[in-house]
């Protein structure tokens, strides 16, 4: 025999209280609607526990994230069989991308980004794969940041070269008129 159980109210006591009708109603049926209610019971636990998971685990997000979060946590939700709503997973969304002409901001922008995706206790695969995204943004930060160096120290190498063929000119042009 199924039962089907429909409930317009969120609160748990009314469930129980049309379950305990169906059970007094007959007496070949309690072991069955027993065994339902202690199903529901089970699965509004598991529901729990699970929002319970999904909301502390976008709020580690959040938390670590500070200003490159661009919106608040969304969830899935799953209507449990006391009909409440008990989210099964979320996401955050946080500004991933790269501070365009500013390498320093960018490798200092990452660490800030891989913090916010492995602030869970458990983080997700989509976790793990944006933390990598952000270490491979940090690698090419690192490299920019090098050239740039190099760079900067070619223009003084140069510059310095300029200073001394300069400084033998003018040495020279003072020798001839000595």
């Amino acid at each position: 025999m199924d039962i089907n159980v429909s409930a317009t109210s969120a609160s748990p006591l009314s469930n129980t209280m049309s379950l305990s009708r169906v059970k007094d109603s007959t007496d070949s049926t309690n072991n069955h609607d027993s065994e339902v209610s202690t199903q529901q019971r089970q699965e509004i636990r598991t529901l729990k526990a699970r929002d319970q998971e999904v909301r502390a685990h976008e709020a580690a997000h959040i938390a670590a994230g500070g200003g490159l979060v661009r919106s608040g946590a969304s969830f899935s939700f799953q209507r449990g069989p006391d009909g409440v709503q008990y989210a099964v997973g979320g996401e955050v969304s946080i500004d991933v991308s790269a501070v365009s002409g500013d390498p320093e901001a960018t490798l200092r922008k990452t660490s800030q980004i891989q913090a916010a995706a492995l602030a869970p206790a458990q983080p997700s695969s989509q976790d793990r794969s944006v933390a990598a995204r952000a270490a491979k943004m940090a690698i090419e930060a690192r490299a920019e940041i090098i050239q740039q160096q190099k760079a900067e120290s070619k223009q003084q190498t140069n510059n310095t070269t300029s200073f001394s063929a300069e400084s033998s000119k003018t040495a020279f042009a003072i020798d001839l008129t000595a």
